[in-house]
């Protein structure tokens, strides 16, 4: 049953997800477009630029809209839809809320034990390694173009990406005006 595996999938993304949203989304991707082929790559693309532009966590709200869509694209009405998005929400959030209840008690008498400071020292490399990967989920055909069929947008995409990288990381230009910027670049030049 489609909701089942929702919660089952969402579930193991949200109590392996280290590293917050972001790093969630190569998780995301790889079991909802290869794993069960429940939305295409594109929809996928589409779903992380909506998850980027409403307000909450990127990998809650991905999840919301990947449980809505998922069952849409199983044949199920709306209203099945909206299950299937609490769902997918309810399952990526659990993981979390458990284990910060089981931990929360613990953590501050523990938090200088060489045990625990060890377990951090190898999370956060892990941590890196999820965000890389998910920036490179991000850059598909679908979102830079292809040189091959359309050099145009290819090479727009990338000054694009490059100005917005460069204005971020180097001269802290506020994320949300460049959100704008880019959009508006995005409209005026394609």
């Amino acid at each position: 049953m489609l909701f089942l595996e929702l919660f089952i999938t969402f579930f193991q993304i949200g109590l392996f997800g280290f590293g917050g949203g972001y790093a969630m989304l190569s998780m995301i991707q790889g079991e909802v477009v290869t794993g069960h082929n429940w939305i295409t790559s594109s929809e996928f693309t589409d779903i992380v630029a909506i998850s980027q532009m409403t307000p909450g966590p990127i990998g809650i709200n991905s999840a919301t809209y990947v449980g809505y869509t998922a069952a849409i694209n199983a044949g199920y009405s709306h209203a099945w839809g909206v299950v299937g998005s609490i769902t997918a929400t309810f399952a990526v959030v659990l993981p979390s809320f458990i284990l910060m209840i089981a931990i929360s008690r613990f953590f501050l008498k523990y938090q200088k034990h060489p045990l625990v400071e060890a377990v951090f020292k190898g999370l956060r490399p892990a941590v890196v390694g999820l965000l890389a990967a998910a920036a490179l989920v991000l850059m598909t055909a679908e979102n830079f173009g292809s040189y091959q069929t359309d050099l145009y947008q290819f090479v727009i995409s990338l000054i694009i990406f490059l100005v917005a990288f460069i204005g971020t990381r180097k001269f802290k230009v506020s994320p949300i005006l460049m959100i704008f910027l880019c959009g508006l670049a995005g409209f005026l030049l394609y």
